[in-house]
């Protein structure tokens, strides 16, 4: 197996915070799953998970290098956790039919967050 691509994005959490505090649950819904929004708001501060969560899908964008393509949904790109905390990524819809056909195998990713930054690296291997 061989390294196809890698991304990696940084998000400010205070422009997060604002964003959903602007939107709303309109917007947690348009961009991360059901797991992923429960997951981060079991936290008295949820800005920092849901903004790494927000990096690692637009490190994902950045690792397939193909851009925005037409039926891709945020929803696509799901962040999970093991039991041990270890974030791993799964890609669904159109998203995951564009990996598979670029022949991705496998990917990796590894998340970060302090008070006011997050940021997401992927390696999608095929």
């Amino acid at each position: 197996m061989s390294v196809h691509g890698i991304g990696v994005d940084v998000l400010n959490v205070e422009r997060m915070a604002e964003i959903v505090a602007r939107r709303g649950d309109a917007f947690l819904r348009r961009v991360f799953t059901p797991d992923e929004i429960a997951y981060c708001l079991r936290h008295k501060n949820p800005a920092p998970s849901l903004s790494a969560r927000f990096s690692a899908k637009e490190a994902v964008i950045k690792a397939l290098g193909v851009g925005w393509q037409p039926g891709m949904r945020w929803t696509d790109m799901e962040v999970l956790r093991a039991p041990n905390g270890k974030p791993s990524l799964m890609l669904h819809g159109a998203t995951g039919e564009i990996a598979r056909r670029m022949g991705i195998e496998r990917t990796h990713l590894s998340l970060t967050h302090e008070s006011d930054r997050a940021m997401a690296f992927v390696v999608l291997e095929g």
